[in-house]
């Protein structure tokens, strides 16, 4: 128990814990009935769309959108226009790669081991108009190379896009430090925060960067939701990318004139339900305490890694990741017994990090993540479910 904090507790209000030992947070959270009811509230009672209609419906649905969208802009610090709803952290990485200003033979900085969601934009962009990727690559133990990093930059340097924190071995990126080096060589920064934001407290504000994205689906939020956090001077000098419905304040036949941010950004009918359910899930998390989340993971990891370090190939082992192989077996094959052997659901596989993993000339890994519902009784029955599938190597 840290503070009052008590997962035992938490996991009355999960209604799927209890059919298994769930580690696959890093791919996809659990739902709180809050969040839940939350969402089934608007097809309940106020089933409308926002911004078209003036009755009650379509009044009260606007007020509950600017809700969700103060306790997001709360959650990270931000103000409420710089917030934009996407719907996953895959859009908003996307909606920043294509509506940014870049020419042939500009340059993008990236790590060594971003998401497919934050390489394939770069490289589609690459095939088409020539933009040229700079790549940071990581120290042998999987830490940010800051002095190779100072080295990359150029006239032609126009983005850093970099992870805060890898999905392959929970390290986190010092991306003030990232910002900071960037900012003297005039350049923007954006962050894939999809596996901080959910775990630990993120300050925009202090953090000083430039853009952020993230995704619901990973912070107890629904499926099909996720921020684009910019500055709001950043925001304006975005191009709009997907346009129609709700982008606009008026056209005629031969021009529009395009809404204020953040609905410049938001076209079309959206995800009414998610984006409640976002910010309920917002509520839920400021309540039980980021600190308590972070912390709580780091007691799971410690008993997982001092229980299996000399029995498994780790890969990575920080927050609440744990990366591993077990020599002589697939790492379908170990998920595949952790599932039905043991009742523990682990992801395996690349994790969308193809390049990594093809870099190291691994095929993929068996990756257990957890969070705030999990226990340490979990955490020790996982530790020994490794332990006896090892044997069978």
């Amino acid at each position: 128990m840290i503070f009052g904090f008590k997962p035992e507790k938490i996991r009355k209000d999960f209604p799927s814990i209890g059919k298994g030992i769930y580690f696959d947070s890093a791919c996809m959270s659990l739902k709180p009935m809050q969040v839940i009811e939350k969402m089934q509230e608007y097809y309940m009672q106020y089933p409308a769309c926002a911004g078209r209609s003036v009755h009650k419906f379509g009044k009260r649905l606007e007020d509950e959108i600017d809700k969700a969208r103060r306790e997001v802009a709360k959650f990270i610090n931000s103000r409420e226009k710089e917030i934009v709803f996407t719907k996953n952290a895959t859009e908003a990485l996307n909606l920043v790669a294509n509506s940014i200003e870049l020419n042939k033979g500009d340059e993008i900085i990236i790590t060594d081991k971003e998401h497919s969601s934050n390489i394939i934009p770069w490289l589609k962009l690459k095939k088409e108009k020539g933009i040229l990727i700079r790549y940071c690559e990581s120290n042998e133990d999987g830490s940010f190379n800051l002095e190779k990093f100072k080295g990359l930059f150029s006239n032609k340097t126009k983005l850093v896009s970099v992870l805060h924190v890898s999905n392959i071995d929970g390290y986190e990126n010092p991306v003030e430090d990232i910002i900071k080096i960037s900012s003297k060589n005039k350049v923007r920064v954006m962050i894939d925060a999809c596996q901080s934001v959910p775990h630990k407290k993120i300050d925009v504000k202090r953090i000083d960067c430039d853009f952020l994205a993230f995704s619901g689906h990973k912070m107890l939020g629904p499926t099909g939701t996720g921020v684009l956090y910019g500055k709001k001077e950043e925001l304006e000098k975005l191009k709009m990318f997907i346009v129609g419905g709700e982008t606009i304040i008026d056209a005629n036949f031969d021009d529009f004139e395009p809404e204020e941010i953040p609905a410049r950004f938001e076209a079309g009918l959206q995800n009414y339900s998610g984006i409640i359910g976002l910010g309920e899930a917002c509520r839920y998390l400021n309540k039980i305490g980021m600190n308590n989340i972070e912390r709580h993971e780091e007691k799971l990891n410690k008993i997982i890694y001092e229980g299996l370090k000399d029995y498994v190939e780790v890969l990575g082992s920080n927050g609440g990741i744990f990366n591993f192989n077990i020599k002589g077996m697939t790492h379908h094959e170990v998920a595949k017994i952790l599932d039905s052997g043991y009742g523990i659901m682990v992801r395996s596989g690349a994790h969308c990090v193809h390049e990594w993993y093809n870099k190291h000339k691994l095929n993929g890994s068996v990756r257990a993540s957890f969070y705030l519902y999990n226990t340490e009784d979990e955490a020790r029955k996982f530790v020994e479910a490794v332990k006896e599938i090892s044997k069978l190597s």
